[in-house]
């Protein structure tokens, strides 16, 4: 009776560990599948980040060069030049500054600064001061087509210079300012009549960041 009590028990027993070590298997292949699913869940959500993250670089990107198109062809040659020099921590152009000689009556043949050319760039360096601190100018002399080449491409960068010197007494440092002359090779207007040429004797201040 003894052997046969004890040999039931033993099956008994070996029943129940081995059902227990089988639950436990199963319990495990269960937490290896749980754990393998949320590994994967989490790689394909990373993965998923980081795509969208390039695709706003991208698209970012694509933006910029749309950008850069759309300027004209001084503004993008600006824009180079700042970023050939090292002067940009952005690389991106922010807005202009036009003193034609209908707005600043540039005199013809001159490069001295009027009353209005004064005036207008007064509101352009308190703006500086308070909008755009950290931006890079790029000053640029422009002329009609009357007289010669070496004599526009001088007059241009009288007037570039004019208003640099100007823009530097009002606080503007000038290590944040360059001056370039086009003469009257970049012509926003035809020189046959004389609003033409009005419009073609003019300065462009190109703010970059």
């Amino acid at each position: 009776m003894v052997n046969r009590t004890w040999g039931r028990r033993t099956v008994v027993g070996g029943a129940l560990l081995l059902g227990a070590l089988g639950l436990t298997g199963c319990a495990t292949k269960q937490y290896v599948g749980d754990e393998v699913s949320k590994s994967s869940a989490a790689n394909e959500k990373h993965i998923s980040q980081v795509e969208s993250q390039v695709e706003q670089t991208q698209t970012k990107v694509k933006e910029h060069d749309q950008k850069i198109t759309e300027l004209d062809k001084t503004t993008r040659d600006a824009l180079e030049r700042a970023q050939a020099a090292g002067k940009l921590a952005e690389g991106k152009f922010v807005y202009s500054l036009v003193l034609s000689d209908d707005a600043v009556k540039f005199p013809v043949d001159g490069h001295e600064l009027s009353k209005e050319a004064m005036e207008k760039l007064d509101d352009f360096a308190t703006r500086l001061k308070t909008e755009n601190k950290n931006v890079y100018l790029e000053i640029q002399g422009h002329t009609d087509s009357t007289g010669g080449d070496s004599y526009n491409y001088k007059l241009g960068e009288q007037r570039a210079e004019a208003v640099r010197r100007y823009l530097n007494q009002k606080g503007v440092a000038l290590n944040r300012m360059s001056t370039i002359s086009y003469g009257k090779d970049e012509p926003v207007d035809s020189n046959k009549t004389k609003d033409g040429r009005a419009k073609n004797r003019r300065v462009v201040v190109v703010v970059l960041a």
